[in-house]
């Protein structure tokens, strides 16, 4: 059995959901002390339960302290079933880190998977469906995964109640090399918005406007139905022949349209400003996948503490180590080996 310190690195819910998906993965029990140490609420919430609930039923898997706020588990696993599965996070809490949890033992398991989950899809704390069908998926679907995703209804915080679909067919996992991004295809602003005023949104976009001197065909507002709301975020979407990132801002409560495009811009700016492959979020999702194929490469900006916690998770359970070597103009080489 692996035990791990989850107050080790940044001390997040990460640490949980890449250890319960290698575990299924190499069928090694792991044992996580201190989880989410680091937190202001530390111990599971409900997401991170309904991520471990879900690795349990793929992988007829025991888990011991899986409840709400517990800080210590035990995760035993058994073999990896693929069938149709639906699971409800309950709350706004993200439908993709639960994806995130159960996508790499499924696409290693014997036959084809449906997933349907149910919860927030547009969260703060989480990558947006957006990212994951754009920026993540693509590179998975390069690895030789076959994976299809489709957003049903939106979710935002604190409501929830989004709903996405996920088609999964099992495809053995090459190495990739994602060095460069190539030429700019094309740029985008989007400013979702539901049962809030379409004012915000447009202030948003506008913002955007000022920053990047984007045409009005690339700048646009998207009201939701009512039901699906309150809730807004800003995509800014940069497409390179060879990767896409996606950047965001939330709407909060006592926070302006102003400062939610200007987060959202100074993100853009960043990975704008080098010429690496991933930006930071999708780096962090990259190295799993790369590590289970039995390596690869890419290139990214300044690697966060999330990434490098990853990375320390995925050496104790399978050996491999990865690489973090700063280059010339900012960007960082990594390589899994």
């Amino acid at each position: 059995m692996i035990v791990i310190d989850g107050a080790e690195g940044e001390g997040g819910g990460q640490v949980v959901r890449n250890a319960c998906a290698l575990s299924l993965v190499t069928g090694t029990a792991v044992r996580i002390t201190n989880i989410r140490a680091k937190r202001s609420k530390p111990g599971l919430m409900r997401q991170h339960v309904t991520a471990i609930e879900a690795a349990c039923a793929i992988g007829n898997a025991t888990c011991e302290g899986l409840v709400v706020g517990s800080c210590d588990l035990t995760f035993r696993p058994g073999r990896v079933v693929a069938g149709d599965y639906r699971f409800s996070v309950g709350t706004a809490g993200s439908t993709g880190l639960v994806l995130q949890t159960v996508l790499m033992p499924l696409l290693l398991a014997d036959a084809p998977s449906r997933l349907v989950l149910e919860g927030g899809t547009h969260n703060m704390l989480a990558p947006p469906f957006e990212f994951i069908d754009r920026c993540f998926l693509p590179v998975v679907r390069r690895m030789g995964g076959q994976v299809e995703a489709r957003l049903i209804r939106h979710g935002f915080y604190p409501r929830g109640g989004g709903r996405i679909e996920v088609d999964i067919t099992p495809g053995s996992l090459q190495p990739i090399a994602c060095l460069t991004r190539g030429a700019p295809v094309s740029v985008s602003a989007c400013a979702l918005i539901a049962a809030l005023p379409l004012s915000i949104a447009e202030r948003e976009i506008a913002m955007v406007r000022k920053a990047f001197d984007w045409s009005d065909r690339e700048c646009f507002v998207r009201e939701l139905p009512v039901d699906q709301g309150p809730g807004n975020i800003l995509l800014l979407e940069a497409r390179f022949e060879q990767a896409t990132e996606i950047v965001s801002g939330f709407a909060q409560l006592g926070v302006t349209a102003e400062r939610v495009a200007k987060t959202a811009i100074g993100r853009m700016r960043g990975y704008l400003a080098c010429d690496a492959f991933a930006g930071p979020y999708l780096a962090d999702q990259l190295l799993l996948p790369m590590a289970l194929a039995g390596g690869g490469a890419f290139t990214t900006v300044k690697p966060s503490e999330h990434a490098r916690t990853a990375a320390a998770v995925i050496e104790r359970f399978t050996g491999r180590r990865t690489r973090f070597v700063q280059q010339a103009g900012g960007t960082h080489a990594v390589t899994i080996a």
